[in-house]
């Protein structure tokens, strides 16, 4: 595993709840993140078929664009009832103008009186260096989805997702809660463990 240096890292994101969430993760470790939108990178097109491939891609084209080490998240809700879905396609439900009400309804209605409610979040991240360098580390929390939504924390598919042992939905905890133990928290504790200097 190639360590990762302080200094600058940029967040390979548009997705301002995703940068606000990695920014709180990268904080104690002193590194300066900025986003690919506020570098005015283009978006690259997630023509990949996993999380792992989409991840890699957006971390490689933000390493090249800024020629400094990039950090990408790919993640998504996987609905047993749904075969997986919405899954690598997560954001694409919501629509371009990132309609995340709209997304949670979707996958509600297509649930109709499927009995299992269980669900699952992923997260992969990708360190991209400019070099062409990468590593992959990969979270996933598994729970239940309920109805209607509740909360008005997180982002995405947070308000309608309890995750097993608890009560309250992502949309309801206090961030500090969730930023603990959520799919992007346990792919980033795999992260700093292996490219981290402490």
């Amino acid at each position: 595993m190639r360590k990762l240096e302080h200094g600058k890292l940029v967040v390979a994101t548009h997705n301002a709840g995703k940068l606000r969430e990695m920014a709180d993760l990268l904080a104690p470790y002193g590194l300066e993140t900025v986003s690919a939108g506020e570098l005015g990178l283009p978006e690259p097109e997630e023509t990949g078929t996993t999380f792992h491939e989409n991840a890699l891609l957006k971390a490689h084209a933000a390493a090249r664009g800024a020629n400094i080490v990039a950090l990408a998240d790919d993640s998504g809700l996987a609905v047993n009832g749904l075969g997986g879905e919405p899954g690598i396609h997560s954001a694409r439900w919501a629509g371009p103008t990132r309609d995340f009400d709209m997304a949670m309804e979707l996958v509600w209605d297509k649930l109709g009186d499927t009995a299992d409610r269980g669900a699952h979040f992923v997260s992969v991240l990708a360190l991209a260096w400019p070099d062409g360098h990468s590593e992959c580390f990969e979270g996933r929390v598994y729970g239940s989805l309920v109805w209607p939504p509740r909360g008005d924390r997180g982002f995405g598919y947070d308000p309608m997702f309890v995750p097993e042992g608890e009560t309250l939905t992502y949309g309801e905890m206090d961030p500090a809660i969730k930023h603990s133990s959520s799919h992007r928290a346990v792919a980033f504790r795999k992260l700093t463990d292996a490219c981290f200097d402490r």
